[in-house]
């Protein structure tokens, strides 16, 4: 396809075919990818860059290329007319997406995007002096049926300035910028053995990676349409796949997409690639392991144990009746697999979806911590003794129903509460299932779930461990009341967290609302010991009572001061004053993905000696993390001649900005105000 598509447009073009004409051959005159040549300054300055596009806008269901299209398909070429003391640099392409068409793989673009370039003119170019931009260009669109080539001639009549953005275009090409893959920083490395390639890339074991995909810039390092397996092996991802045919060795770039329309572009070179411990299968079951362990560690934390200890409890007191209690335990079990996979389904489709969470990212919702916040808050205060009711026992009042269908809701809850806690192990089998296929990321989310149902399972399926309990007795009162304290600790937990998303006036709602619920269950067991009822005007006032709550919150927490000492985030006008103040600045570029980054701030710059030089100097530190991408921190970059990180900079009072070299030492940054 990919020979049929140049022939196709060769023809056209040799022919005369104008743009229009080829289209209309297709069926329809007007192109089905809009074209159009902006400017981000129309007013460029001499001696400075600017930056300027192509905006392009597909009809649906059509899609136009990358740089290196695939297996099929063709990228942009353009031809430029320049006026003297201007020149263009090479287009940059945002990260593109996968689209597999009988085999073959694409890679495309299926909504409206912007291939950038760089603009300079001269220094010597006078103020006024008018820049008409020509160029004519060339691209493919196509459906997954029929592929149309389109060409188009477009001006920009720019006019030598003050290098002036409108807010509109700033924001326009910001938007673009933040899809531009970022250069990763350190190298990584490849091999090729028995027809596989091999890629180990450095990434911190930390940093965020979804949907990952390896797009090749050159022909030949890998075959497009192969399957590609990734895997994380500690701070390093590897990417496994089909090598690709005629390549030429030797130093290779790709970019490596870690999330929709987000990556990294990477140089690779040949080099010896460690086996990451077994490869998938191996991957999965470390996983499965960690997630294991993880979920029946869980069993000890404080919103955990609680509820455990009160269905231990009931199975003391459930005598010998073998069936019924393998039963409950097995829908006990079912409650908390279901609900770890339900979680788990919503986060992997949330970050296919684009959005950044992570596990327990419900936790990120202050109406999920208030729901939280009052249901712990209630379990406690009826672990207490403060009120008793006739639908709560052993957990199956949390869900309104007893025997099987309550030990699964029972299990749900557990499932739900036990997130905000955390456990060893679970942090590399979370991290491990976010790159695995979706049937292993699953199956990790399920071990999970079987993990802190275990107990339980044991509990129930071995006569022997339940013959150890301690007979039903007196004691049972007074434990039941202890474990209301690792409970109120949760709840006290829970109120922090929302006191930290939306400030003491969140948190004081949150409180105020879990003491109402509180009072209202308690007048409940009191009518329900006078053998009254009650419950549905307490479920209607329960739910106007967290409605209420919610709607109280404030929208975000109030800026907390700076602490004294502390970085204080990148902002440009702040750098500005600091330096029109003489103040001496350190400011720092950094992510968490970048490797480097991470080794300067452990081993040079959060140090002791350094933070005590910085204070005796008066140094104010500036920190910009471009973890996420930031408009502000690109442009600003772009403006050192840098296009990633690190970056360390260093403004003495009254002088320009001093770049400090990539590898830190804590006697290189005291040296600075010794």
């Amino acid at each position: 396809m990919r020979i049929f598509h140049v022939i196709l447009m060769t023809l056209a073009l040799l022919a005369g075919v104008s743009g229009a004409q080829a289209q209309g051959a297709f069926g329809g005159g007007a192109p089905h990818i809009s074209a159009h040549l902006v400017a981000e300054s129309v007013t460029p300055a001499p001696g400075k860059t600017t930056n300027i596009a192509f905006a392009m806008v597909p009809e649906a269901g059509w899609h136009g290329y990358w740089e290196n299209p695939g297996d099929a398909g063709l990228g942009m070429t353009v031809s430029w007319t320049l006026p003297k003391g201007v020149s263009v640099g090479r287009l940059r392409y945002p990260v593109p997406e996968t689209l597999l068409i009988s085999g073959l793989m694409n890679h495309v673009y299926e909504g409206p995007y912007g291939i950038l370039a760089t603009l300079t003119v001269a220094p010597d170019v006078a103020a006024g002096t008018r820049l008409p931009v020509r160029v004519k260009a060339q691209w493919l669109a196509c459906t997954d049926k029929v592929c149309v080539p389109e060409s188009g001639e477009m001006a920009l009549d720019l006019v030598a300035g003050d290098g002036q953005v409108a807010a509109a275009d700033r924001a326009r090409f910001d938007a673009w910028r933040s899809h531009l893959p970022r250069p990763l920083g350190s190298e990584a490395t490849y091999a090729i053995a028995d027809g596989k390639l091999r890629l180990s890339v450095p990434f911190p074991a930390d940093a965020q990676a979804d949907q990952v995909h390896l797009f090749p810039l050159g022909e030949g390092l890998a075959r497009y349409a192969a399957p590609q397996s990734v895997t994380r092996d500690g701070d390093r991802l590897l990417v496994e796949t089909d090598a690709g045919e005629g390549g030429k060795g030797g130093a290779v770039q790709a970019v490596l997409a870690t999330g929709d329309h987000v990556g990294f572009l990477l140089t690779a070179r040949p080099g010896q690639v460690a086996a990451s411990g077994g490869g998938v299968t191996g991957a999965i079951l470390i996983a499965l392991g960690g997630a294991l362990l993880g979920g029946l560690l869980l069993n000890i934390m404080p919103c955990v144990f609680p509820i455990l200890g009160l269905k231990a409890m009931k199975l003391a007191k459930a005598g010998g009746d073998e069936r019924t209690v393998r039963r409950e335990a097995i829908a006990y079990a079912a409650g908390v697999i279901a609900t770890c996979l339900a979680l788990g389904a919503a986060l992997l489709a949330l970050r296919a979806a684009g959005a950044a969470v992570g596990w327990a990212f419900q936790l990120q919702d202050p109406r999920i911590i208030l729901t939280l916040l009052l249901l712990v808050g209630a379990i406690a205060f009826n672990l207490a003794g403060l009120f008793e009711l006739q639908a709560v026992g052993g957990g199956e009042g949390l869900a309104g129903k007893g025997g099987m269908a309550g030990a699964f809701w029972t299990g749900a809850l557990v499932a739900f509460v036990a997130t905000p806690c955390t456990g060893p192990f679970m942090g590399a089998a979370m991290g491990a299932a976010l790159v695995l296929p979706l049937a292993a990321a699953l199956a990790v989310f399920a071990g999970l779930g079987l993990g802190l149902a275990l107990p339980f399972l044991l509990l129930a399926y071995i006569p022997a461990l339940r013959t150890r309990l301690p007979r039903p007795g007196p004691w049972m009162g007074r434990f039941q009341k202890i474990l209301s304290i690792p409970m109120f600790l949760t709840a006290l937990g829970l109120a922090w967290l929302l006191g930290q998303q939306r400030g003491v006036t969140g948190m004081t709602i949150g409180l105020a609302a879990m003491l109402a619920l509180v009072l209202l269950l308690w007048w409940l067991g009191n009518r329900q010991r006078a053998g009254r009822g009650g419950g549905w005007i307490v479920a209607l006032a329960a739910l106007a009572v967290l409605g209420g709550a919610a709607a109280l919150l404030p929208s975000r927490a109030p800026a907390a001061a700076a602490q004294e000492g502390a970085a204080l985030p990148f902002d440009e006008a702040r750098l500005a004053s600091l330096r029109a103040a003489n103040k001496p600045v350190f400011l720092y570029f950094t992510a968490d993905w970048c490797l480097t980054c991470k080794a300067n701030e452990a081993a040079a710059i959060d140090r002791a000696e350094t933070r005590a030089a910085f204070d005796k100097g008066g140094v104010t530190v500036m920190v910009g993390d471009w973890t996420n991408a930031d408009p502000a921190i690109t442009r600003f970059l772009e403006g050192q001649g840098r296009s990633g990180v690190p970056l360390y900079l260093w403004y003495a009072p009254g002088k320009e900005a001093q770049t400090l070299p990539q590898l830190l030492t804590p006697a290189t940054l005291t040296a600075l105000v010794g």
